[in-house]
């Protein structure tokens, strides 16, 4: 998501001959299809192959090794967007922000709220919080 963010920004800035809705609309999707399609590629052709590497040691520890670095990537992004959300400012706490995470936390690990409505739910708050002010 952040990549298709990313592209979409990207080509909303540098429209060219397009108007900046469908070029920024192309960037999201180029990103997209260019972030994803090789992965596809990858289990589709080799997913065949993969039982047969189970077996292999040296591969499934390097396997473990790849996907703890990605649990790190995505950690350190979540860390990033949570302060860059919490504190969009230097020395300026959102309340607001903080209050809803808060409740989403409370929520999700007391009364097992779905993280789908939860997402949803907090969406909508900011959206109305910030079209009041």
């Amino acid at each position: 998501m952040v990549t298709q963010f990313v592209g979409f920004l990207g080509a909303w800035g540098n429209p060219g001959q397009l108007p900046p809705i469908l070029s920024a609309t192309l960037g999201a999707l180029v990103t997209t299809w260019t972030t994803f399609e090789p992965c596809f590629l990858w289990i589709f052709l080799g997913g065949p192959y993969i039982e047969k590497l189970r077996g292999n040691e040296a591969l499934t520890t390097a396997l473990s090794a790849v996907t703890a670095a990605v649990v790190g990537v995505v950690l350190n992004l979540a860390v990033w967007f949570g302060l860059h959300v919490i504190f969009p400012h230097p020395s300026t706490i959102d309340w607001f922000a903080v209050v809803i995470s808060v409740a989403a936390f409370v929520g999700m690990t007391r009364w097992k709220w779905d993280i789908i409505p939860v997402v949803l739910g907090a969406g909508l708050l900011g959206l109305i919080f910030k079209m009041l002010l």
